[in-house]
């Protein structure tokens, strides 16, 4: 731009355009990968479900293009930000971020957004696929939150001023559908409240340790279109789904209520070394879905025939813990992670068994990550994962003892 006459027309009408379109920026990374597990047709959280005939595949896990508008005042705060991204794979084109944000430019503490972006709840949920070290988020995530994004909107209070004194304080308050992505359009008038308030990453002057924490709240629930609901219970001395059938019960809320905390600590290893990371989220409450499954329904249940399903309610819980390290320097890490998802808390082991309703939906699953990651320059990384996963015993056919379902993942990452 410095070689442009200023004083022509020409020359204004660039500088104007330059102007204008300095806020705009595309990134995006693709995710080619390959897989092999154990067995043929298995169910997977490691990239979906293999096909019958299928034990090992190549796949696009990810295709993202993103493009972002931020605009600056003449004190550098943000004024307005806009965001799009999709996801293309072979398995179609998707959207994933859709959004617009304004922010307040007198006290420069709250912003305001709406549209299609990640629901403010954990850590796990909010961090990138392409920063995270693992190929994929945990089995609680993917269940209770899949696709991690909804529709809705979200007021923060984020002190954006360097010597603020709440400057490490961020809080976020959002209403959503509750659906996410998983349909088209919402089923019912019900909304989720989600909220979290975090402290950012704070570094230590003594021993530059990096510190972060969050704790974080979903309140909300789906509108029942049947009489009948089950809940856990009793019967004949034998944990049980109860039902409860009431004509009284149709318009009633069914509650799904998530309550966790997380923390992350970073230890840095010396000049150009990288660092000891530890990362631990725990999550539990009550979850309203079918006697099939516990994801998050998109739209109303039905069966085959299409009448509508009973729902049932669960107590549950989760957590994951992460160890990264590198070695020696920030181009080589190692990864170790273990995360479970227990769908009813109530009941475990032998207990699940037939003639109690208890299904496959209420196994508890644990999960050990072990991985390797190579940093070859900042556009690409490789990545090694082997995912071993441990179901619990069980009288369920099929479930009587551990299935043969661990997958390993060799990936490759192109960033821009």
């Amino acid at each position: 731009m410095d070689m442009i006459d200023t004083t022509t027309e020409l020359g204004k009408g660039m500088i104007s355009m330059y102007h204008k379109y300095d806020a705009l920026r595309f990134s995006g990374y693709i995710q080619p990968q390959y897989q092999m597990a154990q067995g043929k047709g298995i169910s997977s959280y490691a990239g979906g479900d293999f096909p019958n005939a299928v034990d090992n595949r190549f796949t696009l896990r990810r295709g993202r293009i993103r493009m972002d508008y931020e605009l600056y005042n003449h004190a550098d705060m943000p004024v307005v930000q806009f965001a799009f991204q999709f996801d293309g794979t072979e398995r179609g084109v998707f959207i994933r971020d859709f959004y617009g944000r304004v922010f307040d430019t007198k006290f420069n503490l709250f912003s305001l957004v709406g549209g299609m972006f990640a629901r403010p709840f954990g850590y796990e949920v909010n961090l990138s696929s392409g920063d995270r070290e693992t190929p994929e988020r945990g089995r609680m995530s993917q269940i209770l939150m899949k696709t991690e994004r909804d529709l809705g909107a979200m007021i923060s209070f984020e002190p954006r001023g360097k010597d603020h004194p709440l400057r490490y304080l961020k809080i976020d308050v959002g209403l959503f559908n509750g659906q996410g992505l998983t349909a088209t359009t919402d089923f019912d008038s019900h909304k989720d409240l989600i909220a979290r308030i975090a402290m950012k990453p704070y570094q230590f002057k003594r021993n530059k340790w990096i510190l972060s924490a969050g704790a974080s709240v979903l309140y909300g629930g789906m509108q029942q279109f049947t009489p009948s609901i089950y809940r856990m219970g009793t019967a004949n001395g034998q944990k049980t789904f109860v039902l409860d059938s009431n004509d009284l019960n149709v318009g009633k809320i069914a509650p799904r209520h998530y309550y966790g905390a997380d923390v992350q600590l970073k230890i840095p290893n010396g000049p150009k070394k990288g660092y000891t990371q530890f990362r631990v989220e725990y999550i539990r409450g009550s979850q309203t879905a079918t006697a099939a499954t516990t994801e998050t329904p998109g739209v109303i249940p039905t069966d085959a025939q299409g009448k509508r399903l009973p729902l049932y309610i669960r107590p549950f819980d989760g957590a994951y813990l992460y160890f990264i390290q590198h070695l020696g320097n920030e181009k080589h890490q190692v990864v170790v992670k273990y995360d479970w998802y227990d769908p009813n808390r109530n009941v475990s082991g032998k207990e699940i068994a037939p003639g109690t309703g208890l299904t496959p939906a209420d196994i508890r699953y644990n999960t050990w990550g072990l991985g390797y990651l190579y940093y070859a320059n900042e556009h690409l990384k490789f990545m090694v994962y082997y995912d071993w996963v441990k179901n619990e015993s069980t009288n369920l056919p099929g479930y009587t003892s551990d299935l043969k379902d661990n997958v390993l993942t060799c990936r490759m990452q192109y960033r821009f």
